[in-house]
């Protein structure tokens, strides 16, 4: 999906809403960028619940370890598990490297269309 169609995060996570009800999760380009050389990467595991605004794993890069913060609440369907064999996916496509896959949604942090989230990273 196009990255103007997804939603984000003022924590640099992105959102793409599914039939049924699920999201996928991922990070933004920009988080990328500020990261640099993803080299690890910490996710929950099918089944687990995640709470909007609370941390849901990490990332570690060259430069740093960040947390990484859910943008919903609701249970974890899918894990994409590329990412732990190739965390450079993330650098190399953020908008198509998904991370999670939530169902279940119940509640959600409030979410940036792509021109807001622009303006909130001073690229408007």
């Amino acid at each position: 999906m196009e990255k103007e169609l997804k939603l984000f995060s003022k924590t640099h996570e992105w959102v793409e809403l599914l039939d049924g009800g699920r999201a996928l999760v991922g990070l933004s380009s920009y988080a990328v960028e500020q990261l640099g050389s993803i080299v690890f990467v910490n996710l929950p595991m099918k089944g687990d619940t995640v709470q909007a605004e609370q941390s849901f794993g990490d990332v570690e890069s060259v430069k740093a370890v960040s947390e990484m913060i859910s943008p919903l609440t609701g249970t974890v369907v899918k894990v994409n598990e590329a990412v732990f064999d190739e965390p450079g996916l993330l650098n190399e496509d953020p908008y198509n490297t998904w991370l999670l896959e939530i169902d279940d949604i119940k509640n959600q942090e409030e979410l940036l269309t792509y021109s807001q989230y622009q303006s909130l990273i001073g690229k408007s």
